[in-house]
């Protein structure tokens, strides 16, 4: 993943908790696993070093992940954010014009993406057609369902 990913606080906070947790425990574990694999004999046929050793690879892979996703975060305050227009953290108050129901989405970065929780990524095709968008103002987004549109109703915090 590159660029620049706009978090809260709180949720760069819950990435650093969980790098910690894979360098620390689950690192540790995994290296402990592929040395009781090896003492078991022949690595050649040893399914059990083979499963370990890609569960390494896969736990390394996660951790590098999650450092460049911390390197590259910046924290939004939720303060500092104008709500005359659809920004990053900002609650949007949607009517979907195609069925007429109303909606409410915050609009957040991928990491911290909940559709349950009404939190839509600011990356994805909503998200998108969303930004900069102000009260009154009728947003079109090209979605895998077709056209979609949606009037602003309110933006908020």
């Amino acid at each position: 993943m590159s660029g620049i990913q706009y978090v809260t606080k709180e949720t760069l906070e819950q990435m650093k908790v969980e790098l910690q947790q894979l360098k620390g425990v689950e690192r540790p574990a995994a290296s402990r696993a592929i040395a009781e694999a090896r003492e078991k004999g022949d690595l050649k046929e040893n399914a059990e070093y083979d499963a370990a050793k890609e569960a390494q690879g896969l736990l390394e892979a996660k951790i590098a992940a999650l450092e460049g996703q911390i390197a590259t975060a910046r924290i939004v305050d939720e303060s500092t954010i104008d709500t005359s227009k659809v920004t990053i953290l900002t609650k949007v108050k949607l009517t979907n014009l195609n069925t007429k129901k109303e909606v409410t989405y915050q609009i957040v970065s991928e990491k911290e993406a909940d559709l349950k929780a009404g939190k839509i990524s600011v990356t994805s095709p909503i998200g998108k057609g969303l930004l900069g968008k102000q009260v009154g103002e009728v947003a079109e987004v090209t979605a895998p369902a077709g056209l979609l549109k949606f009037k602003v109703e309110g933006i908020s915090i």
